[in-house]
């Protein structure tokens, strides 16, 4: 209990700590709010501007889930596919590496002609950044498993579908775990990338009409729900990682 005690105060007492910092030497150096707000005036554009930034938190929140959602989905059944056939694999193992170079500068404004400016462009670039550590991580996940695992269940006569259950998914699940991390993480920066490309709704959207108005204390308020909503998100892929892999932390802590 004390590690863990001493593993939560260690970052909150360092953010506590610079933010001091931060809110001591905007003051003494007299710097102007629309240039680097205190962050007493980030946490007065909260109490401001709560409704507004609810709203369009709500927006950037549904764009990520969604997207998360449809990557998770989709780059799980890639790694599946991949690993179930050679074939399959040279034929799509060299277009998801390739899909990684196409920068999504070029990509996100003809989701934006294709699709218009609603949710949908939003989620499909959201669940394009957020889409290959998942489909990577499965393929390296299922590679892993033992194979003489897997000449054991062949040799009981075990069918494929009954490989896959026993040895290869539970094999290949803490992969998929650590590559849900990253793209949960990945999804926030995609759902705000597509918002500044073009959107009607949602904190990126908010931070590209609050800058040019010099509503620097909103733009940073943005942020900090951004960066909460990852670490959030992050934090709630880790827990249920712990509730579907119990034996992982017993592993871990011996």
């Amino acid at each position: 209990m004390s590690d863990r005690i001493a593993r939560i105060l260690g970052p909150v007492l360092l953010i506590v700590t610079l933010i001091a910092i931060w809110e001591i030497w905007v003051h003494l150096a007299d710097t102007p709010r629309w240039m680097l707000p205190a962050p007493s005036d980030i946490l007065e554009s909260f109490r401001t501007d709560q409704q507004l930034l609810a709203k369009h938190t709500w927006v950037t929140l549904q764009e990520v889930l969604i997207g998360f959602g449809i990557a998770l989905v989709a780059g799980i059944l890639t790694g599946v596919a991949i690993d179930s056939s050679r074939i399959i694999e040279r034929a799509l193992y060299p277009l998801l590496i390739a899909s990684q170079t196409i920068p999504m500068v070029v990509l996100a404004p003809l989701f934006l002609i294709w699709f218009g400016y609603g949710l949908l462009p939003k989620v499909l670039i959201t669940a394009l950044v957020a889409y290959f550590p998942l489909a990577v991580n499965t393929v390296d996940g299922l590679k892993s498993t033992d194979r003489e695992l897997m000449k054991l269940l062949r040799s009981m006569g075990s069918t494929r579908w009954q490989m896959f259950r026993l040895a290869k998914a539970p094999s290949a699940l803490p992969l998929i775990f650590s590559g849900a991390r990253i793209s949960v993480a990945f999804s926030v920066i995609g759902a705000v990338f597509g918002e500044f490309v073009g959107a009607k709704a949602g904190l990126g959207y908010l931070m590209d009409r609050s800058a040019p108005q010099f509503e620097t204390p909103r733009v940073f308020a943005c942020i900090v729900i951004l960066a909460v909503m990852g670490v959030s998100l992050f934090l709630v892929v880790s827990l249920v990682e712990r509730l579907a892999l119990p034996w992982r932390r017993y592993v871990s802590e011996s």
